[in-house]
């Protein structure tokens, strides 16, 4: 079988790397295309890493690699190198690419090179440095073309050619004297038309745009629901400030995925900056787990409470794993359910309660056949009717009810503007176990003041 390219490449590096062979090394490095460098250098060692990047001379090709990486691994990259070689890889990037280095870097050396970058004219890094996090304005470029509504299809062609290093012109965006987005014109518009037609005449004015403080998530469901490859970012006031591009929507796509893992977890993306900081590590996972803590006691004194229900019918400990656990688990499905239909736009506050009635009525169906499984279960094994009984009702409700919060949950969290990822994994996993377990019991307290049976 033949190996496929990445691998090859891999191989090669790594036998290198180990006999320190720095020509040969350099000079694959030399031929490989960046995105297959980045591939190679994510399963590396960190030392390799560092070797090997180190070994690309050319800072275009370095940057270009960087932009194909993580983050996480990007910043470890650089701080192994001096401010000076940082600026230099930095002034060959975007600068959408550039401002989220230098917002990860740590503080001291993210302010020199912001400094330094000031100095060789890299204003645009600092403006976008200074719209929020996770904005368009953050991850739009400046880099981007737009001419006058009075220019004609020739001069526009023209000015193509001469601004080839311009941000993938798939379109022209066509502004007023005082920079106002009037319009916008696709190449193909322009290629077909007479070289005297100009601008306005041909261009489309109703121009879908993001504003500077949209949300990056929304902004890349805009983007695939047009199919754009390139969307115009604009201020309150409709000047262009720059784009967003296809490839930036991709990332942003990847990175929003990552940060809902990451938090229905219990734990956060920086994780992976500070992947060899164990102690940074474990504070980050540590407050979850507190709250997973909680609510294990909160659960052992419910069940303090019903000791008397407990003890009179002791078979009832043998169920409380599987009431719990079947209870997180569908709490889990519906809240992850809801998290990305929240995330892809497919969920809205209107539509959520016809969410809401379908998950109860899943909960309801699967309780109910779990519940007749378990309650049989019951029966046969402690041979107490009323066992299977409160066994077969409690995991009916209580996977009903597990439902229906993994379905609120999230959505009160979206409502006051608090990412709903939080709500899945630990949070309603836990408050899950506790209803559930109160579910559980009091059921079984119920049936016993009417049956006085005991296994």
């Amino acid at each position: 079988m033949v190996k496929p390219k990445p691998q090859v490449l891999l191989d090669s590096v790594r036998r290198l790397s180990r006999r320190q062979a720095v020509g040969p090394l350099t000079n694959i490095l030399y031929k490989s295309h960046p995105a297959d460098i980045a591939e190679v250098i994510k399963y590396l060692t960190d030392s390799e890493k560092r070797m090997v990047f180190g070994l690309i001379k050319d800072p275009e090709k370095a940057a270009d690699v960087l932009s194909e990486l993580d983050i996480s691994d990007s910043i470890h990259l650089l701080s192994g190198m001096s401010e000076e070689q940082i600026t230099t890889i930095l002034r060959e990037m975007s600068s959408d690419d550039a401002a989220e280095l230098i917002s990860n870097l740590p503080g001291e050396i993210s302010e020199r090179v912001l400094h330094l970058m000031e100095q060789e004219g890299q204003k645009d890094v600092e403006d976008l440095l200074q719209y929020e996090e996770k904005t368009a304005g953050r991850i739009m470029t400046t880099d981007f073309f737009a001419l006058g509504e009075d220019t004609t299809a020739e001069e526009a062609m023209r000015a193509i050619r001469e601004n080839s290093e311009a941000e993938m012109v798939f379109y022209i965006y066509v502004v007023d004297e005082r920079g106002h987005l009037v319009g916008v014109v696709s190449l193909r518009q322009l290629v077909i038309v007479s070289p005297k037609t100009k601008l306005k005449d041909i261009m489309m004015t109703d121009v879908i745009s993001v504003t500077t403080d949209m949300d990056q998530e929304e902004v890349a469901r805009i983007v695939e629901r047009y199919d754009f490859l390139a969307i115009p970012v604009v201020d309150n006031k409709n000047h262009l400030m720059g784009i967003i591009t296809v490839d930036d929507v991709i990332d942003v796509l990847r990175e929003e995925a990552t940060e809902d893992i990451m938090k229905m977890v219990g734990t956060k993306e920086e994780e992976y900056v500070y992947h060899d900081k164990v102690t940074r590590v474990a504070r980050l996972r540590l407050p979850w787990l507190i709250t997973n803590l909680f609510g294990g006691l909160v659960t052992g004194y419910i069940m303090w409470l019903f000791k008397v229900t407990i003890k009179d019918m002791l078979a009832l400990i043998t169920f409380i794993p599987v009431i719990t656990g079947m209870g997180g688990n569908v709490g889990v499905q519906s809240s992850s359910i809801m998290v990305r239909g929240f995330a892809t736009g497919k969920v809205s506050f209107d539509r959520v309660r016809v969410f809401l009635m379908r998950e109860i009525l899943i909960g309801f169906m699967m309780g109910v056949s779990c519940g007749i499984v378990v309650g049989l279960v019951g029966y046969l094994w402690h041979h107490s009717f009323v066992l299977g009984l409160v066994v077969g009702i409690a995991m009916m409700v209580a996977m009903t009810v597990a439902a229906s919060m993994g379905t609120l949950v999230p959505t009160f969290f979206r409502k006051i503007h608090v990412d709903p990822a939080i709500a899945s994994g630990p949070f309603v996993t836990t408050s899950n176990d506790i209803v559930g377990i109160l579910i559980y019991l009091a059921t079984a307290t119920i049936f016993l003041k009417f049956f006085h049976l005991i296994p």
